[in-house]
């Protein structure tokens, strides 16, 4: 009996692998799956991003103050001094980065701000809680409506100039960011205050 190839071996193992991916997602099926260009991804590709679709359907749906153990839960703002806000915040954001969720756009927010938006907006959300080294949860702290915050502090001058383009609304004046961090970043960023 003769051996099979390791490269034909792989491709089998692969068009194993994306069958049982197939059979197991069969219940979740939809336009997104019929998205998928065989043509355009390598059957590695597939299967990864098969995996991907199977791991969010299959993840619980958990407050992301619950994603720890013990549960998250800051203390009140008001009986903290602003030492106290600055040293919880940064232990809370490298917690939340433990668990694969990253801060987005916090540079125009005070400590005590972003602490509030913490405790306030993200931990008591649900959120599906996915494992792997590729599955992260990116949160911005802006809110999406402000157009004149992110026109001042984040957009390009590019961005703006389209902005000002499409919407023939004076720009507001750009502003140097007043609480600038460094924020951890994926994967293994700078995880430096």
């Amino acid at each position: 009996m003769s051996q099979v190839p390791a490269p034909l071996a792989d491709e089998v193992e692969l068009m194993l692998r994306n069958a049982q991916l197939r059979d197991e997602l069969e219940p979740y099926l939809d336009e997104s799956v019929d998205l998928v260009s065989i043509r355009h991804m390598t059957l590695a590709e597939e299967n990864e991003f098969l995996e991907s679709i199977l791991a969010w359907e299959r993840a619980p749906s958990l407050p992301i103050c619950k994603w720890f153990e013990p549960e998250l839960v800051l203390p009140r703002p008001e009986s903290l001094s602003d030492d106290q806000v600055h040293s919880i915040l940064w232990r809370t954001i490298h917690l939340l980065y433990s668990q694969k969720i990253a801060l987005d756009f916090t540079d125009h927010l005070s400590d005590r701000q972003l602490y509030c938006l913490l405790m306030r907006d993200i931990l008591p959300v649900y959120q599906k809680k996915i494992s792997g080294p590729r599955h992260f949860l990116h949160w911005h702290c802006l809110d999406d409506n402000d157009m004149d915050c992110w026109l001042t502090f984040y957009a390009s001058d590019e961005e703006r100039e389209l902005w000002a383009e499409e919407s023939e609304n004076e720009l507001p004046p750009k502003k140097t960011l007043p609480f600038p961090r460094q924020m951890p970043r994926r994967p293994h960023g700078n995880m430096g205050q």
